[in-house]
């Protein structure tokens, strides 16, 4: 489920990270996602994690951070827009690929 490891991706506890530039990576084995700032589980349209709960609706996405809409290609939400093309992803905090059950991000711009 794309949409659900974008929110994944997007539930980062950012604050924890003390450099400029973080190299992370989450693994996805079922309706599990393992990932530096926990794990987080999928059940139909819901998914919970330490950052709370995230419900999707058809191309939206509902959590506490606010509302992400997919469009085609684009999502965009409160943090930005994130662009997908084939199992690269970009947006505001980093670039994430995605090779199988494994992705990786190159998170930047915190602890400044």
């Amino acid at each position: 489920m794309k949409l659900g490891k974008f929110v994944v991706i997007t539930g980062l506890s950012v604050a924890s990270l003390s450099s400029n530039v973080q190299s992370q990576t989450w693994s996805t084995y079922g309706n599990q996602t393992y990932g530096p700032s926990g794990t987080y589980s999928t059940y139909g349209n819901q998914t919970y994690g330490p950052s709370g709960t995230y419900s999707t609706y058809g191309n939206q996405t509902y959590g506490p951070s606010g509302t992400y809409s997919t469009y085609g290609n684009q999502t965009y939400g409160p943090s930005g827009t994130y662009s997908t093309y084939g199992n690269q992803t970009y947006g505001p905090s980093g670039t994430y690929s995605t090779y199988g059950n494994q992705t990786y991000g190159t998170i930047y711009g915190y602890g400044k």
